[in-house]
């Protein structure tokens, strides 16, 4: 896999076309959850994500400095394409987040909306629960921070 750390404004079209298409397919369709992908943070985000060995995007997330959707740094839209579910191609998507908010905005704290089945793989890179369970377009979450 190949990965990039693109802010929006330098994204090529088919980089956005292909990251919005992942999303929703996983979001939408795979947890057949109709909500609206498109809310305007793209612009003010950091993309990250991975195209594997034929060219099609397997990973993505976007990150958030301080200020936009928390008071702390963010990360979200967090997700892979299932044919790369369980390669580990995720938890090389949460590291290289990390490791890009901390070297553009610091050691700081972040925060994340997760699914709540996901808790166990968000506290392995440290996020704390710190929230009771919420339904976010009928999806349980939890918000959680990771402490800088």
């Amino acid at each position: 896999m190949k990965w990039f750390v693109v802010p929006f404004d330098e994204l090529s079209p088919n980089d956005l076309y292909d990251l919005l298409e992942l999303r929703t397919n996983v979001f939408v369709v795979e947890q057949n959850c109709p909500y609206p992908e498109l809310d305007r943070k793209d612009q003010k985000a950091i993309h990250v994500f991975a195209r594997d060995q034929n060219g099609e995007i397997v990973a993505v997330a976007r990150i958030f400095e301080p200020g936009i959707s928390y008071s702390e740094a963010s990360i979200g839209r967090v997700c892979t394409s299932s044919a790369v579910r369980g390669s580990g191609a995720g938890i090389a998507l949460m590291e290289l987040c990390i490791r890009e908010i901390e070297q553009r905005y610091g050691k700081c704290a972040i925060r994340i909306s997760a699914q709540e089945y996901l808790k166990k793989f968000y506290s392995s890179f440290g996020f704390v629960q710190v929230s009771e369970t919420y339904l976010e377009d009928d999806i349980p979450h939890i918000a959680m921070l990771r402490a800088e």
